[in-house]
């Protein structure tokens, strides 16, 4: 049983705190998980963050959405600083945890140190990640969760991997369509998400 108020409490990191440990870890040549291949991916995906925290702005909806949530939540996220999803969705997460006026508190929190976690959070299977884990205030309740990328998104990554296999170009792909759509659709799947907390 994951008890999830522990969990945000004791290990939850805020985004300064999880950005720090990224950047932390790569000066010392290591990433968030334990093998060396996540290096490379880490420092683009510090970059990624970056280029997200600085041109996100946040749609009139989701903005609306946020500005009218009448409860308090907790945001927990299972994230890797290696994961290339992640880099281009948690800045959206921060963002709007921002926006909220208090209303959102939210966590990071590393999937490889929480595999009952993760495991309690599967995508068909796979401990794909970020995922958002929407709590209650007190944090012993899961309300919603969204993970681990945009629908169409998971849609489109499905017809690609029937062409290639190639993680390189998977990943090309998977990132130019995050470029073009600068956070869009991840925003319109989470102002929905979101409106559903309080219907």
């Amino acid at each position: 049983m994951v008890n999830y108020s522990e969990i945000f409490s004791g290990q939850g990191m805020d985004y300064l705190t999880y950005r720090a440990l990224i950047d932390k870890l790569l000066l010392e040549g290591k990433a968030t998980g334990d093998v060396t291949y996540d290096l490379h991916y880490t420092k683009m995906n510090v970059q990624r963050m970056s280029r997200v925290d600085k041109t996100i702005n946040l749609t009139d909806e989701l903005t609306s959405t946020v500005n009218q949530l009448k409860e308090n939540y907790k945001f927990l996220v299972i994230t890797e600083g290696w994961c290339g999803d992640a880099a281009q969705i948690v800045p959206v997460f921060n963002k709007i945890a921002n926006a909220s006026s208090g209303k959102i508190d939210l966590k990071f929190v590393l999937r490889d140190k929480n595999l009952p976690l993760i495991d309690a959070h599967l995508t068909n299977g796979g401990r794909a990640i970020p995922v958002l884990i929407i709590l209650n205030e007190t944090g012993d309740k899961v309300l919603a969760t969204w993970a681990p990328r945009p629908q169409v998104l998971q849609e489109l990554l499905k017809e690609w991997r029937k062409e290639t296999t190639e993680m390189t170009i998977l990943s090309e792909k998977l990132h130019g369509w995050y470029a073009k759509d600068k956070t869009q659709t991840t925003q319109a799947e989470l102002n929905q998400l979101l409106k559903g907390l309080e219907n």
